[in-house]
C-alpha cells in the first residue's frame, strides 16, 4: 500500500490543477471494473490504492478533491482553510482505506461526512463569523461585464451563506449547489431525511431574504 504521507503533494497539486493523471492498471479477471456504478468506481480505486496502485490514488484524488474542496470553501468562506480541510479529509480516507468494506457505504458519503465535521469544528473555533468573500475563477469566455456580474453573484451568495447556521449552510450547499439527494445528505449530516428537508427549507428562505434587496443590482430583476 502507498504511504499516505507521500500523497500530500498529490493532494495539493490536484487542488491547484497541476496533477497529471495516469491510467490505473486493469483489475484481475472477474473483478469489478470502473464501468460499474460511479459509487463503486470510487471504492474500486480505493481498493487499488490499498494494493499499492499509486495511479489509482491519483485518479481517486482527482475525482474527489475538487468536490470536497469546493464544498469546504462554500461552508467556511475561506480558501486556505478549505484546502486544509480537503487535504485532512483525504488523508483520513487513505488511512482507513485498508479497513474499507465494499458495498457497505459510498466513499463520497463517508468523505463528505468527514468534511462536514471538520468544517463544523473550524466554525466552532471562530470567535465570530466573518463575511469574507470567496470569489471563484471567472469563465474567460463571457464579456467583462458578464464576468463582473457573475463574480458579484458568487460574492453575494457566499456572504449570504456565511449568515446561515452551520447545519443549514451545509444542507443548502449539499442540496441546492451540489445537487445531492436528501437521503445522502441525511447520511452525511447524520440526521433524518425530515431534518434535512427542514434545514434546506429554512436555509433557502433565509438566503432569499438576505439577497432580496440585491436582486436588481445582481441582474435578477427579470428572473
Amino acid at each position: 500500500m502507498t504511504n499516505p504521507a507521500k500523497l500530500i503533494p498529490t493532494v495539493i497539486d490536484v487542488l491547484r490543477g497541476r496533477v497529471c493523471i495516469a491510467r490505473p492498471r486493469p483489475l484481475a479477471t472477474g473483478a469489478m471494473t470502473l464501468a460499474d456504478t460511479d459509487a463503486d468506481a470510487d471504492a474500486v480505486l480505493l481498493r487499488r490504492y490499498v494494493a499499492g496502485d499509486a495511479a489509482a490514488s491519483r485518479l481517486l484524488a482527482n475525482r474527489l478533491l475538487p468536490r470536497i474542496y469546493a464544498h469546504a470553501a462554500r461552508v467556511l468562506g475561506d480558501r486556505a482553510e478549505a484546502e486544509d480541510v480537503a487535504q485532512d479529509a483525504m488523508m483520513r480516507l487513505w488511512r482507513i482505506a485498508p479497513d474499507w468494506r465494499m458495498g457497505e457505504a459510498r466513499v463520497t458519503t463517508w468523505l463528505y461526512r468527514v468534511v462536514a465535521n471538520l468544517c463544523t469544528d473550524r466554525l466552532r473555533k471562530r470567535m465570530t463569523t466573518p463575511l469574507d468573500d470567496v470569489a471563484e475563477p471567472a469563465d474567460p469566455a463571457p464579456s467583462a461585464a458578464t464576468q463582473m456580474q457573475q463574480s458579484a453573484r458568487v460574492d453575494a451568495l457566499q456572504a449570504a451563506l456565511q449568515i446561515l447556521p452551520d447545519r443549514q449552510r451545509q444542507a443548502v450547499v449539499l442540496r441546492h449547489i451540489e445537487g445531492m439527494a436528501n437521503p445522502e445528505i441525511a447520511a452525511i449530516l447524520e440526521v433524518g431525511v425530515e431534518a434535512v428537508e427542514s434545514l434546506t427549507a429554512r436555509g433557502k428562505r433565509a438566503l432569499t431574504a438576505a439577497l432580496a434587496d440585491q436582486r436588481d443590482a445582481l441582474g435578477y430583476e427579470g428572473e
